[in-house]
């Protein structure tokens, strides 16, 4: 008999769930609205529900099931405890046995969300057949994961892995929204590239067509396409960019010393111009390194955490 397995991705606003035969992609995705913060500890059931839902639907039984994976925007320690979820509205519970209790003892597990899309990478994306690896995911916030023997890195607190709050300028004077000072996030996530390139523009030193844009209006894909025309003020910022981005992959690099780093999240569609210049600084930083892990876009967009949740199930089996 066919098994299966199950993916979920708890998001804020929507859960997205897949279905996975063992050992192969997926074959069938959907989603349903994530359970209003109110009747948050409700969102076990609705989970259990729409799979219950969708095997009926599909002529499967329930004795198919093998295992769920699943992933959540908060720290999940190695034990499964989640300290707290604020995006849910979510306070101390253990989601896996949570869930496991209403789907009659089906196996599951659970991790971040960062950490479910750096597995997802290793087993069917960018890193796929990489015992270790580590992903940068770059958008709003810098989020992160790190693979080691194919297995996620969350540590006793469930942290390990926060990569976007390693700190790569202890002389800054502005707080990041953690409360620290010179986080990778102040720099490397979109709104920190637009931070950067404000700054530029304000002295006055450079050439760049982004002084003909409002400066309220300048994003971070503004930035990149300037610079991908060689624009001066642009090409400063993916260069000061790449560097605090490297210095942080290198430490990554020179303490679980990976096969492969993803970069992955909004800014990365910058794609070669960013990619190209990360990896020479990383090569530099990691002078002692005789193999430099290979710098890669990551694959899965936003499939990433369905299919990372369905690979940490399947170490269930």
């Amino acid at each position: 008999m066919q098994k299966y397995i199950v993916g979920v991705d708890i998001g804020g606003t929507t859960i997205k769930l897949a279905i996975f035969p063992v050992g192969e992609r997926a074959t069938e995705t959907w989603e349903i609205k994530t359970t209003d913060r109110e009747h948050i500890l409700e969102i076990w059931k609705d989970i259990a529900d729409a799979i219950r839902a969708k095997f009926a639907e599909l002529g499967y039984d329930m004795t198919q099931l093998a295992a769920v994976g699943m992933d959540l925007p908060g720290p999940i320690c190695d034990n499964g405890y989640l300290p707290w979820c604020v995006n849910l509205g979510m306070g101390a519970c253990y989601p896996a046995k949570e869930l496991s209790d209403v789907l009659g003892g089906v196996p599951v597990a659970a991790c971040n969300d960062a950490n479910a899309a750096a597995l997802g990478e290793v087993y069917y994306g960018a890193a796929k057949g990489a015992d270790n690896a580590a992903l940068f995911t770059l958008g709003t916030g810098v989020g992160g994961g790190i693979i080691v023997g194919g297995r996620i890195v969350a540590g006793n607190r469930g942290i390990g892995g926060e990569v976007g709050h390693f700190v790569v300028n202890p002389d800054e004077t502005e707080k990041c929204n953690c409360g620290n000072r010179g986080c990778l996030e102040q720099y490397c996530s979109a709104t920190g590239m637009v931070r950067m390139a404000k700054k530029l523009l304000a002295k006055g030193e450079l050439k760049s067509k982004l002084y003909d844009l409002p400066e309220d209006a300048i994003t971070a894909k503004d930035i990149c396409d300037v610079a991908k025309e060689g624009d001066e003020l642009g090409l400063e910022v993916i260069d000061i960019y790449s560097k605090y981005l490297a210095i942080a992959a290198s430490h990554i690099t020179l303490t679980v010393d990976p096969d492969v780093i993803i970069i992955g999240g909004g800014v990365s569609k910058a794609g070669a111009i960013l990619i190209d210049k990360v990896a020479e600084y990383v090569a530099e930083y990691t002078h002692i390194a005789e193999k430099k892990p290979a710098i890669v876009l990551a694959e899965l967009g936003n499939d990433a955490g369905t299919y990372g949740s369905a690979a940490l199930a399947s170490q269930l089996l």
